[in-house]
């Protein structure tokens, strides 16, 4: 094996997603010399980011209140701690930054973002709506920000001036560059070490090739970790799985994330003696389908679904609020698994497909993803009968869709479905009885079904009724035909707790001190704090996060 490589840089950043690319951009724009490095190839720049909607949370903006949304940041923070549920000292720098984010996503944040180029669908989404006390979990107001763009829109002002500064000299990019070590010399941070990958041609998200064919040794002033989450790493997931709290791990998930997205780098910097908190907290989604055109291994979209489908847990139990469509991720996802199954079911019609259905990820939303207003209306409202093209693609060649003209074939079908899979049968009579109440309880502008009431009063929002919230219906009423059958896995996403640090940035020890010159930012650390988001998140605060923890960073080691 030939000589190691060797590189200097005032700052070294160890992962070139969203998080990383901010972080290197805050700290070249202060003079200093970055070294930017991936276990990827330069295809995947941008990380997880670039998949994501572009979704974000902010406060109190020209397009809340263009949509009549009175929002604040005492708002927007009372909603935040009572998702959170901050309950322990461990909890100190969490609730620190989450205060912080919030005040920026009510203050600086959308000036800031605008003025380097994004801009936002203007229908302001409305995401975990929480549906049970006011002072616990969900948002009490729309508050999810669809950039133009989607994910991609999000990363292209920063990949914009990476690429800038690296021209001008100020970063280098080292891809295909693996750490495996964070060195320390007289008492503090002194660099970087690890192996050498041969070069990858496959495609941005595939499983790339783990062969090494050389080192590289790193001399850095500081160092930024940036390497995101664990969600492709199954086995990791069920080791750090919070049993007592959500119950047992699924034997079979859906992966949200490439395989690369390991959680690896978390035990180098740990290694390095940086603290570890909170990392049996997780966020992951119970609406996940199999994509029947895969990218990575057991490649998993998410339904984003209106509150209309009427959602039954693997025994076939209509779910209790509020554990419904939209409202509250990790109640739900407890709820399924309390049955000792780990899927569930949508019963919905094409009449909820069309308007209500949304599938989560750039590559899904080719209208919002082009940024252009035509696309948008021609996918959304353009369509006829039909729910926009990706949807309806998946709804005629998914493995987890079933569609009939009565409800006896479709429970047929579904039950096609289970037994591939071992699940338990469906049935159609036990079926029928909870469907027709339901319907029933449309023939009075009055009603007790708490998913009814929900559906009027998300209609009473304009952006919901206008692109979001179809008109109620009775399910069996065969013009709104045909009926769907959707099978729901669970899908893994994020790390919600991890590296400890405090507001800066700065990594933490476990006695709770600075490590001199190590920092983390983004997913790894929990997306700021070691896991600002406590036990719940808000949606719109992954990316958030990422943007708000890699600009502290990048700016504290610059």
């Amino acid at each position: 094996m030939a000589e190691a490589l060797r590189y200097q840089a005032d700052v070294a950043v160890v992962g070139g997603g969203l998080a990383g690319l901010v972080a290197a951009c805050e700290a070249a724009a202060r003079g200093k010399r970055v070294l930017l490095l991936d276990q990827e190839g330069e295809q995947n720049l941008g990380g997880q980011a670039f998949w994501s909607l572009g979704g974000l949370f902010m406060v109190d903006t020209p397009e809340q209140r263009r949509m009549r949304i009175r929002d604040s940041e005492a708002l927007a923070l009372s909603d935040w701690l009572g998702s959170a549920g901050f309950d322990g000292p461990q909890d100190h720098w969490p609730r620190r930054v989450a205060e912080a984010y919030v005040a920026f996503a009510a203050g600086g944040m959308r000036d800031w973002l605008a003025g380097i180029g994004m801009r936002w669908f203007p229908v302001v989404g409305w995401a975990e709506r929480g549906g049970a006390q006011a002072q616990g979990h969900g948002n009490s107001v729309p508050r999810f920000h669809v950039t133009w763009g989607t994910g991609p829109g999000v990363l292209a002002p920063f990949e914009r001036m990476a690429r800038d500064h690296a021209a001008a000299g100020r970063l280098r990019f080292a891809f295909r560059h693996r750490v495996t070590a964070i060195t320390r010399a007289g008492g503090r941070i002194a660099g970087l070490a690890g192996e050498v990958l041969e070069p990858t041609s496959v495609a941005r998200g595939q499983k790339s090739s783990r062969v090494v064919v050389g080192a590289f040794e790193v001399e850095a002033g500081a160092v930024i970790v940036t390497s995101g989450g664990i969600g492709g790493n199954f086995d990791r997931v069920r080791a750090a799985w919070p049993v007592e709290r959500l119950g047992p791990p699924p034997a079979r998930m859906v992966a949200g994330v490439p395989a690369h997205v390991d959680g690896d780098m978390i035990d180098v910097a740990a290694t390095a003696g940086a603290g570890l908190i909170n990392t049996g907290r997780m966020w992951h989604y119970c609406e996940g389908i199999r994509n029947w055109d895969p990218i990575w291994p057991e490649h998993g979209i998410r339904i984003l679904p209106g509150p209309s489908s009427l959602w039954f847990d693997a025994l076939g139990q209509r779910m209790e609020p509020p554990f419904l469509p939209g409202f509250d991720t990790l109640g739900t996802l407890r709820r399924i698994l309390s049955t000792g199954h780990a899927h569930s079911w949508f019963i919905l019609t094409q009449g909820i497909i069309k308007k209500e259905f949304a599938l989560s990820g750039s590559e899904q939303n080719p209208d919002l993803s082009s940024g252009r207003w035509a696309e948008v209306l021609k996918a959304r409202l353009g369509s006829g009968g039909k729910a926009p093209a990706p949807v309806e693609a998946f709804k005629d060649k998914g493995a987890d869709f079933t569609v009939a003209a009565t409800l006896e074939e479709l429970v047929a079908g579904m039950n096609r479905i289970g037994a591939t899979m071992g699940d338990p049968p469906l049935d159609a009579g036990q079926l029928r009885v909870q469907i027709e109440a339901r319907d029933a309880q449309l023939a009075n502008p009055f009603a007790k079904d708490a998913q009814i009431n929900a559906i009027r009063e998300a209609r009473h929002y304009l952006g919901d009724k206008l692109i979001r919230t179809a008109k109620p219906h009775a399910i069996l009423d065969p013009a709104q035909g045909p009926l769907i059958g959707v099978r729901l896995s669970v899908l893994t996403r994020k790390t919600l707790g991890g590296i400890h640090t405090d507001l800066e940035g700065a990594v933490l020890d476990g006695a709770g001190e600075r490590i001199e010159g190590l920092f983390a930012a983004g997913e790894c650390a929990g997306f700021g704090g070691g896991g600002y988001h406590g036990y719940n998140a808000l949606e719109g605060t992954f990316l958030g996060g990422c943007l708000f923890s890699g600009r502290a960073a990048g700016r504290a080691a610059g």
